[in-house]
């Protein structure tokens, strides 16, 4: 299985971008050992494969698997829960994109903490959304207990799985494969329950509302896991499931042959051969500034990630610090919407313009051409490095607020699939209009560079202490070190927050992805996304003849 590591060759060692990428691969490389190599080898010795290993068995050989949420929670817990005890992303299957929810039994037995909830309904919403297989590999002892206040209620617990299962199943079309390959517990086993196919394997998985020893405690009957709720005991008796397997690998077998009997789609947009970029990717590591506030030249990004390095521009000449126009990606049609960075010349002959601002021109002019994409059904790609909306006297009298709500709207509803990918800066209301994860895009994305917040440190500092240093300095004073010092907590308790990896910890972004791997990553979640040939409104837009 080719997973979302990459390579470091050629990427320069002294780079901003370099070191943060490679801090990040040796944190993917530590989470990706799950529970560590004595939990692996027992699973191995129960007969079973790891997560990972069935994933590398199911997935198309020399195709990528883009993981969602490695680093969620992989700040919590005391570092226990790497990954919250399950893998989930999408790949290819039988040439077919899927999505793809594996519990990690080396994690606390594949126990649910809150996180794995919130893990498991993304990815269930990224195959709802875009209409594509799930398959579901269960190997789980259930709701970690002490953590079940919360997993087990609320209107984003547990039971919400159970509710995506039959939206998916009754309305959407969805096709969902469960293959019980270890302990399916409880109120969990509903999962499989309401799939379409239910896979167990022989000597290794259990199915059940309660164990034997529940059992036991609750009604005085003494009996086995296997009688209980084997396989042979749900393909034989019950009537529960549908295949009975003799081991893992034979179950992997099975679920690729179900999958490439399914039905196909057409892809609703004309993708031509993939042509190579201007400049190679590795470049990227070094046209992105070792200083996050210094310029840089979008342009010179787009060489490194779109087909021959091309886009035909929409409006070149009005509004400059907002980049729209049509490129592919992999021979995929995209429109691509991004910020230039640096000082920008006024087209009107005014002051020059901030790069990374959105003005009231440049609002205008995104909105429209976000209405043309939507209307053509054509992919939008955000590559988000904006600083916010412009505000002062000038930017209020323009209707700054007014061209920002236009802006937004026209993002929010638009019905095409959007792609969001952080370079730099991810801020204030321009993060919003630039599709945050509030507005539900198909996929988010943010490279290590990437610093997700309201505002940077500095400027949180001047907001909160604005009134201070003013009164010292009217009366010729510095501050002071205690002063000092809590202006230092202020930018470093920011620096932590607009950390990409903190926003992946916490489930904002689907994934930290290497500058590196932006095309592969990017061809994949458009030709995931490209599996629904309806609105992209969110995951419960139902098919016409049931609305």
């Amino acid at each position: 299985m080719t997973v979302a590591t990459g390579k470091q060759t050629g990427a320069p060692s002294e780079s901003r971008a370099a070191r943060l990428t490679q801090e990040l691969r040796q944190l993917e490389a530590r989470l990706r050992q799950g529970g560590g190599s004595k939990r692996i080898e027992k699973q191995h010795g129960d007969g079973k494969l790891t997560a990972r290993e069935r994933i590398g068995l199911l997935l198309d050989p020399r195709t990528r698997f883009q993981e969602v949420g490695l680093l969620v929670a992989h700040d919590k817990y005391d570092g226990q829960a790497p990954a919250a005890g399950v893998v989930t992303g999408f790949g290819t299957v039988a040439g077919r994109e899927v999505v793809v929810i594996a519990n990690d039994a080396t994690v606390k037995a594949g126990s649910w903490w809150p996180e794995t909830i919130t893990k498991m309904l993304r990815a269930q919403e990224i195959a709802m959304r875009c209409r594509v297989p799930i398959i579901y590999l269960v190997d789980s002892a259930g709701v970690n207990l002490p953590y079940q206040g919360g997993v087990f209620p609320g209107q984003y617990g547990a039971s919400r799985i159970f509710y995506y299962n039959s939206i998916m199943r009754r309305y959407l079309k969805v096709p969902q494969i469960a293959a019980v390959m270890g302990p399916c517990i409880a109120g969990g086993a509903y999962l499989p329950a309401l799939s379409d196919v239910i896979l167990m394997v022989e000597g290794t998985s259990f199915m059940g509302l309660g164990g034997p020893n529940l059992v036991k405690g609750a009604t005085g009957q003494t009996t086995d896991s296997e009688t209980l709720g084997g396989a042979y005991t749900h393909n034989a008796i019950s009537g529960v499931a549908h295949y009975r397997v003799a081991d893992d690998r034979a179950c992997i077998t099975r679920i690729r042959d179900l999958v490439r009997e399914l039905p196909r789609v057409t892809t609703p947009v004309p993708i031509s051969r993939a042509e190579p970029p201007a400049r190679p990717e590795h470049d990227l590591y070094e046209l992105l500034p070792g200083d996050h506030r210094q310029p840089y030249d979008m342009r010179e990004v787009f060489r490194c990630l779109l087909d021959r390095g091309e886009l035909d521009e929409f409006q070149a000449d009005h509004a400059p610090e907002m980049i729209c126009g049509h490129a592919r990606i992999e021979g995929i049609p995209v429109g691509i919407i991004a910020n230039a960075r640096g000082m920008l010349k006024d087209p009107h002959g005014g002051r020059p313009k901030f790069g990374g601002i959105v003005y009231a021109d440049s609002a205008d002019k995104v909105a429209f051409f976000l209405e043309t994409l939507s209307r053509h059904g054509t992919p939008i790609v955000f590559l988000q490095d904006v600083s916010g909306f412009m505000v002062g006297t000038d930017a209020e009298h323009s209707g700054i607020i007014r061209a920002g709500a236009r802006f937004v709207e026209a993002m929010a509803t638009a019905t095409s699939p959007k792609l969001v990918l952080t370079l730099n800066h991810a801020s204030g209301a321009g993060y919003y209009a630039m599709a945050g994860q509030g507005f539900d895009p198909d996929f988010i994305f943010t490279w290590p560079t990437g610093r997700m917040g309201v505002m940077e440190g500095d400027s949180a500092v001047m907001a909160l202490f604005s009134a201070q240093l003013d009164k010292l300095k009217a009366e010729g004073k510095q501050p002071d070190d205690e002063l000092r010092a809590k202006m230092d907590a202020v930018r470093a308790d920011y620096d932590q927050q607009l950390d990409a990896r903190y926003a992946a910890a916490r489930g904002f972004v689907d994934a930290v992805i290497a500058p590196d791997e932006t095309r592969a990553t990017l061809a994949l979640a458009l030709r995931t996304s490209l599996n629904n040939p309806g609105p992209h409104l969110g995951a419960f837009v139902l098919p016409p003849h049931l609305t």
